[in-house]
């Protein structure tokens, strides 16, 4: 058995999986819950935490925040996705080439799997488990929204999680970060860690580059050039 000293990290939204439209039900539902008043405008969601998206999007909505709003919100919205498991897989749909890319990367000598998300936990289970991607991610040592920490240090969490799970230590330059936003670019250089970023969200190829990423892909359909691209950036 190879030993596990690469670690890949996976954004969900827009990079692995489109659930768009259940998100912005999701946060209809909670809004609705939460502040009683029928949701008029979303916050954009690209490359932000969840708690970044809430507190834009009651602003939006003329809403003066409490510090109650942010956990009553979390609260209602894991249970907005947690009621829509079927519309995840009815509505959602996994993104051209990231199941044979998770599948792929899975029997790269040395390399473990987990996710960096904005989103909270549970919502992001239910996300790659409802459109079957779970099977290939450690799940128990992602980064996820907690209210506290930005992207950029959910990713350093994430390192350390996957360390610690697997006994071994990942440094930055044996990290890599996949992704589709220019935010999540920042994150992973703040981090230090390198990034691939895909196309496959609002931000176009261009757009990215700018940004900074190391190796920017139009989508994940090629599978030998993502394996390539992480085995580049973590000198498999």
């Amino acid at each position: 058995m190879s030993t596990l000293n690469r670690l890949v990290l996976w954004n969900i939204d827009n990079t692995l999986v489109d659930v768009g439209r259940v998100t912005r039900d999701a946060y209809a539902e909670a809004f609705q819950r939460t502040i009683g008043r029928p949701l008029l405008r979303l916050a954009p969601t690209p490359g932000r935490t969840e708690s970044e998206i809430i507190f834009e999007t009651l602003a939006f909505n003329d809403v003066v925040t409490t510090d109650d709003h942010l956990p009553a919100f979390f609260d209602a919205l894991t249970e907005a996705f947690a009621s829509r498991r079927a519309d995840l897989r009815d509505h959602g749909r996994v993104l051209a080439g990231a199941r044979e890319a998770v599948e792929a990367l899975a029997h790269v000598p040395g390399a473990a799997q987990s996710v960096l998300t904005g989103s909270l936990r549970p919502n992001a289970v239910l996300k790659v488990g409802e459109l079957g991607l779970a099977g290939h991610l450690d799940l128990e040592s992602g980064g996820y929204e907690n209210g506290v920490y930005s992207k950029a240090a959910l990713l350093e969490l994430a390192r350390t999680r996957s360390g610690e799970r697997h006994g071994t230590a990942y440094p930055e330059s044996a990290t890599v970060y996949i992704a589709d936003s220019p935010r999540d670019v920042q994150a992973a250089r703040i981090a230090g860690s390198p990034i691939i970023a895909v196309a496959t969200g609002s931000a176009t190829e261009a757009e990215l580059r700018a940004a900074g990423a190391d190796h920017v892909l139009a989508t994940l359909a090629d599978t030998r050039a993502v394996v390539s691209a992480v085995a580049d950036l973590t000198r498999m």
